[in-house]
């Protein structure tokens, strides 16, 4: 139940040919404070409840639990939710031995395209593309969380 993960922005969309997969994402939060953090998520034909607590300094390690619900349930939840619910694409690219998820941000988050990387261990190696920009693992700015309450398209 510990998730370590890396964020980068994407440089171009060549990750867009690379991809074996892409997937339609909605999601809301229920409670949007970093120590507890509740996200309703449709993905595809699947929903997701999912509670995540705070990282540690780096922000790439923290508590998450996730557990499958009913669409149905994740639709009526998805109504309660706070303002600013995201919309998005997630394309799948193997790398090595790792998957790097790649969102493209739709709606108030428009332009926006992040990649994520989960590693067993913090300090792990792994092939980095070369659309792989800037890291911005901690920048709490760039957590769905926050994208949802101060989206992209505000930021100077």
């Amino acid at each position: 139940m510990i998730e370590i993960e890396r964020k980068f922005l994407v440089t171009s969309e060549i990750y867009k040919q690379e991809a074996k997969k892409s997937t339609s994402i909605v999601q809301g939060f229920l409670n949007t404070d970093p120590e507890r953090t509740v996200r309703i998520r449709i993905k595809g034909k699947q929903a997701f409840i999912t509670v995540k607590g705070i990282g540690n300094t780096s922000g790439t390690t923290r508590f998450e639990w996730e557990k499958e619900i009913p669409i149905n349930e994740a639709e009526a939840l998805i109504k309660i939710c706070e303002i600013g619910v995201i919309e998005k694409r997630r394309y799948e690219i193997s790398s090595g031995n790792h998957i790097i998820e790649v969102d493209e941000f739709f709606e108030e988050n428009k332009g926006l395209t992040i990649a994520e990387i989960e590693l067993s261990d913090e300090n792990e190696t792994f092939i980095k593309p070369n659309w792989l920009g800037k890291e911005v693992t901690g920048d709490a700015r760039y957590y769905n969380s926050q994208l949802s309450k101060y989206p992209f398209r505000n930021w100077n």
